[in-house]
């Protein structure tokens, strides 16, 4: 898989060459250097695990991963994967549990992992059996790290990995928080989108603040976004990490749009209170998309709340696990009104359901052009932070994290 890192990239970070969405070796060295390198991967909400025993099955890149409260009351994490013949140890997406047994052969795991029994291990009437000196200790799945964050659970299969805050950055940790803070999160909503594309095409398509009231029709005709309106992009040192904000809209006629595509002034709402705004945040802010890399995504866009999971399926496929939040201090108008505003996004969304379907058009516009790249200048040549969304830094900040960690 290392001939990969022979092949042609461009100097800089504004050309982008077709076949890195195309190569199967590609895939499978993103599985090794990046979702099982030094970097956390989004598991869960701890608010999914209450008790002792209570669990969800996730995704680390392709790994299947198994999260759950442990018997002392910590978060424990480990491979999906049986120590015996490799199939899953646990098939539902989630539920309580005293141990885990494998359902091909009855290999048994506690709450952390660890192999506890094996089914006829001393054979059966004196005959066949495993060897008398097999060590259940030795064998077992991988076990990840495991940290906690506002409310969130994350998981690294590296020693190396920093301590998550430290990751992050002051600036992304304040982000975050801004949003989620110390209030106890509630899921109000769940499901997985089919994605027909390459998953570094979706995580490119969150941080591309440019064509946001571009595509998006009902973002500027609702003035919800606009990039006439004030905000910016930041970007992490690294690049791995971004948040673009998006302030209230500025009083008064908007001509900035006229003639495009997406200037249609003469649509109204029925139901105006559909865009409405609690104000929880205490700030100007009304959307904010914040990435962690590499496949891990938490959204305000006015008051639905969501964090999103990137899943690879395959170079052409990817799964999008939406999460939809609200806090257990809820008042009953903000939940009601969190469920009616949670229309605005999603596969079917009011908003992003283009989403969905322009990751599948690169797709299949590139299909023959293996050789060639794409162009991402908007904004300069480089990856800071900007104060303007007319960029495309946090584009080139993702490819920037991505070859450091792959070596490219």
């Amino acid at each position: 898989m290392d001939a990969v890192v022979g092949r042609s990239w461009p100097a800089g970070l504004t050309r982008i060459p077709y076949w890195i969405y195309q190569d199967p070796d590609v895939l499978a060295l993103e599985q090794k250097r990046i979702f099982e390198g030094s970097v956390w991967n989004f598991l869960c909400l701890e608010a999914e695990l209450p008790n002792i025993g209570d669990y969800r099955t996730t995704f680390v890149g392709a790994m299947p991963v198994v999260v759950v409260r442990a018997d002392d009351g910590e978060i424990a994490a480990f491979e999906n994967r049986c120590a015996h013949r490799g199939a899953l140890i646990c098939l539902d997406d989630g539920g309580s549990a005293k141990d885990f047994q494998c359902v091909y052969h009855s290999w048994r795991y506690d709450l952390r992992g660890n192999l506890r029994s094996i089914a006829f291990a001393r054979g059966v009437n004196g005959k066949g059996g495993m060897p008398a000196d097999f060590d259940m200790s030795c064998h077992g799945p991988r076990k990840l790290r495991v940290t906690t964050f506002c409310g969130m659970v994350f998981g690294s299969l590296s020693a190396d990995a920093p301590e998550f805050e430290t990751w992050l950055g002051p600036d992304i940790v304040n982000r975050v928080r801004r949003v989620l803070g110390n209030r106890r999160l509630e899921v109000i909503g769940r499901f997985t989108q089919a994605l027909p594309n390459n998953w570094k095409l979706y995580f490119e398509n969150v941080r591309d603040t440019y064509h946001a009231s571009l595509l998006h029709l009902f973002f500027a005709t609702f003035r919800i976004t606009r990039l006439s309106s004030g905000g910016g992009v930041l970007v992490s040192e690294t690049g791995e990490h971004h948040a673009s904000a998006t302030l209230a809209p500025p009083q008064g006629k908007d001509t900035t749009y006229q003639g495009l595509r997406s200037e249609k002034e003469s649509f109204r709402l029925a139901d105006p209170s559909l865009l409405g705004m609690h104000d929880e945040f205490h700030d100007d802010i009304q959307l904010q998309i914040l990435s962690i890399f590499p496949g891990f995504i938490l959204q305000q866009v006015h008051n639905a709340l969501a964090v999103r999971q990137i899943v690879p399926r395959g170079v052409d496929a990817t799964d999008l696990n939406w999460t939809y939040l609200g806090f257990a201090d809820d008042a009953p108008e903000l939940r009601a009104h969190r469920l009616k505003q949670n229309n605005l996004v999603g596969p079917a969304g009011y908003v992003s359901m283009e989403d969905g379907a322009v990751g599948g058009f690169v797709q299949r516009g590139i299909a023959a052009a293996t050789d060639e790249t794409s162009v991402v200048e908007m904004g300069g040549s480089g990856a800071e932070t900007q104060e303007t969304r007319a960029t495309e830094a946090s584009v080139r900040g993702f490819w920037k994290a991505y070859r450091m960690h792959m070596a490219l």
